[in-house]
């Protein structure tokens, strides 16, 4: 899985492309840990999912953790992008509901200034 990190104003954007799974979680972890916690301007993130084909529990467990860290700095976390198999998953885990979930990137952003 690839993983890029860009930053907009106080708006942080994950881009990934590959699958979000138990073997690649630890690396995201860690990645996205080095990238977060010192950019202490970062409020909000958005996750954009357009190039991941599948994602398991363990991945969904980790943007569920993730969305956790994000509102203690007092921000919000989105999601985007999510092909049709991906979002099945949000949907038998009901767990749709408790992201903010966008078509586009563009959308997600726009969110957090509404």
């Amino acid at each position: 899985m690839q993983i890029s990190f860009k930053q907009i104003k106080d708006t942080g954007i994950i881009i990934l492309d590959g699958d979000l799974n138990v073997v690649k979680v630890d690396a995201f972890r860690q990645e996205f840990n080095e990238w977060f916690s010192p950019n202490t301007d970062l409020k909000d993130v958005v996750v954009d999912l357009s190039d991941v084909p599948m994602i398991d529990s363990a991945g969904l467990g980790l943007l569920i953790a993730f969305l956790k860290q994000v509102r203690e700095r007092g921000g919000d976390l989105a999601l985007c992008g999510i092909q049709k198999r991906v979002s099945l998953v949000f949907d038998i885990t009901r767990t749709k509901r408790i992201f903010d979930i966008f078509e586009t990137r563009e959308l997600a952003i726009a969110s957090f200034s509404e």
